[in-house]
């Protein structure tokens, strides 16, 4: 297939610049693939009627950091931006950033965050990519912390606002557990304790998986032949007890497997067993799923309209059907719903 086949006019009005407040008050498309019928009259807190004794929702409980920072070059003192996409070794405090901008900021390079925190390039990696190492005395946990404290919330760059302190609570789930995210599954932040509750009530088992989400999983993809993409790779983490749980549904004739979010689809669907059942795994996934991928252990999904030519929508189809999901967009469209990470949702049956 070709990226151009995933393309689309969208009414930017209905980009979501806030969440639903309460969270699980957005609206709920829900999409029936064996009626090939839409329904608009649900909220996200309605989820329970959907669930049985006996059924499965898998979450991702991946911990977003406040991965922008803000300094500048020592000599210079010219402003710059640092993106943090991923800790290479905590040992040697190294990391894999983007720079801004990037033809000034050139292996050598020393760079002030404030007077604690500083970092030399080591490395360019890509024309915006840099490898740098950080300087800071103290334990790596005091790192992390400093991070939190000068860091900004990642927001996604499709959100038109300024970041607010409040973003720090608003861009991360109820079950961030584990940090390395640098964008949240934002299908998850719809839920409440109330709604969890509700869910345990009629007996649905609620298991995490982690996956680490890297930046730039909603842009575009960058080739029109699908088949020469390469997404790029991802830390997961599948627990034993989540593949016990996984695997007692698929066996069963009356359960069901729901993924909350396309992050944990690309952990599950890359974690098959020689008997297509789920594996406990620790691994990373460059698994990159559109029209006509068959999927092995997910039953149902929960996720966000997407963005055009993105790899998430691209999932999205491959799950709904291709016309299916277009045909779900173009009502979505008509009905005013919120759109991409703190939008409406889509559960699809």
């Amino acid at each position: 297939m070709k990226r151009s086949e995933f393309s689309y006019e969208y009414p930017e009005e209905l980009i979501a610049e806030y969440p639903a407040d309460p969270p699980d008050s957005c609206r709920m498309m829900v999409v029936d693939r064996d009626s090939h019928s839409i329904n608009h009259d649900k909220r996200f807190r309605d989820l329970p009627e959907y669930f049985s004794e006996g059924d499965v929702l898998v979450v991702n409980d991946t911990k977003v950091y406040p991965a922008r920072l803000y300094g500048q070059k020592q000599k210079t003192g010219a402003d710059i931006r640092v993106f943090l996409l991923r800790e290479l070794n905590p040992e040697s405090r190294l990391w894999d950033v983007e720079v801004d901008p990037a033809r000034k900021i050139r292996i050598g390079n020393k760079l002030y965050f404030d007077d604690d925190l500083t970092a030399e390039v080591i490395d360019n990696t890509t024309s915006r990519g840099r490898t740098i190492r950080f300087s800071f005395d103290d334990v790596n946990e005091a790192l992390y912390q400093k991070i939190r404290d000068i860091g900004e919330t990642p927001l996604p760059p499709y959100i038109d606002r300024e970041v607010e302190e409040k973003d720090r609570q608003r861009y991360q789930t109820m079950f961030a557990e584990n940090r390395g995210a640098v964008a949240a599954p934002a299908t998850a932040l719809h839920f409440t304790e109330e709604l969890l509750g509700r869910l345990e009530e009629k007996g649905a088992h609620v298991v995490p998986i982690t996956l680490h989400i890297g930046w730039g999983k909603s842009e575009p993809v960058d080739v029109e032949d699908l088949s020469k993409h390469r997404t790029d790779s991802e830390e997961y983490h599948i627990p034993e007890k989540t593949a016990e749980v996984v695997n007692r549904a698929l066996q069963s004739d009356q359960n069901t497997v729901t993924a909350c979010d396309t992050t944990v689809v690309r952990a599950l669907e890359s974690s098959l067993s020689a008997d297509e059942t789920l594996k406990p795994d620790h691994s990373w996934t460059d698994l990159f799923v559109y029209p006509e991928y068959e999927f092995k252990i997910v039953e149902r999904l929960i996720t966000n309209f997407h963005r055009p030519e993105s790899t998430l929508m691209m999932m999205g189809a491959a799950f709904a059907g291709y016309d299916f999901l277009f045909e779900a967009y173009e009502e979505a469209f008509e009905e005013e719903y919120q759109l991409f990470a703190f939008g409406d949702t889509l559960f699809i049956k």
